[in-house]
């Protein structure tokens, strides 16, 4: 199987935010275990979101849901490391768009991990997809957009 490989524009992330691994993070390999490299991903987004003002459900019943989420490790992390999560937008559609992260350890400079995560809005209500909110799209006017 050929390697995933993620690279972001350097301009293209808009947000950043600091989480610790803590000890119920580490595997028994003694790093960071994949499972909560994913939980520390959905928080990093969660904050993202936040910070925007967007809800994860708005009152007509309408939200984010993630698609997927491919991920890439560059180096392990460790318990009690300080670790930065810096996020962005990119190739927005009708629908959605991927969320990027790069995830670094600032003690040394070190790359330690790089993710992309798809979304798109959906209606829990009506239980379906639908189009991204004008309100949103507005937030990244320099945003790709695929056809």
């Amino acid at each position: 199987m050929a390697r995933l490989k993620l690279e972001f524009p350097e301009d293209q992330f808009c947000f950043s935010t600091q989480l610790t691994v803590r000890v119920t993070d580490i595997n028994a390999a003694n790093h960071l275990g994949n499972d909560s490299m994913i939980s520390m991903i959905s928080e990093a987004r969660a904050r993202f979101l936040f910070d925007l003002g967007v809800r994860e459900t708005e009152g007509d019943g309408t939200g984010i849901i993630v698609t997927d989420l491919a991920t890439t490790y560059r180096a392990e992390a460790h318990a009690r490391d300080q670790l930065v999560f810096e996020v962005g937008v990119m190739d927005f559609n009708k629908y959605g768009g991927d969320i990027t992260f790069r995830v670094t350890r600032p003690a040394d400079q070190t790359l330690v991990a790089m993710a992309k995560s798809g979304f798109v809005f959906y209606n829990y209500r009506h239980s379906e997809v639908v189009p991204m909110p004008d309100e949103f799209r507005a937030k990244f006017p320099r945003v790709n957009w695929l056809d």
